[in-house]
């Protein structure tokens, strides 16, 4: 004979149930988040070292210091294209990301601090937000689907 008295099954209150979710689908964003941005970070080097590779003398006036008219500046375009382009499939294959973030940040910089030169624009201000993002994926230690870390 059971004299304790009984105890009901209670659903959760909404809001217990909705923290739940939402610490879950943290949970699955904090271990996903940097294969997505990896991934997304390599896109947008893709999208660029192409664009490099396939026109580069659409791309000189970006070159400092070297006259934009000169065979110099299409290899150097040609050059950074190539940088550019084996940098985005390193990251999108997860080969060495953390060594792959770290560079394309170097090269982020570069880029930043050139655009910047002759004042800050739209652009600039975009790469920087670029830049944010390969200097975030240099820090993150675990990642999924990688090659290699």
């Amino acid at each position: 004979l059971d004299l304790a008295p009984a105890r009901l099954h209670t659903a959760p209150a909404p809001e217990t149930r909705w923290r739940g979710q939402a610490e879950r689908a943290g949970d699955v964003a904090a271990e996903w988040a940097p294969v997505a941005g990896r991934v997304l970070l390599g896109l947008v080097l893709a999208w660029f070292g192409y664009h490099e590779l396939t026109s580069p003398g659409q791309w000189t006036g970006y070159v400092p210091v070297i006259n934009e008219a000169s065979q110099l500046a299409i290899v150097a375009v040609l050059v950074h294209g190539w940088v550019l382009f084996t940098l985005a499939v390193a990251l999108i294959a997860g080969i060495a990301p953390r060594i792959s973030a770290a560079i394309a940040s170097v090269l982020l910089l570069e880029i930043v601090i050139s655009l910047s030169v002759s004042g800050l624009s739209d652009t600039s201000m975009r790469d920087v937000g670029v830049l944010g993002l390969a200097v975030v994926l240099t820090g993150c230690r675990n990642q999924r689907l990688v090659l290699r870390n």
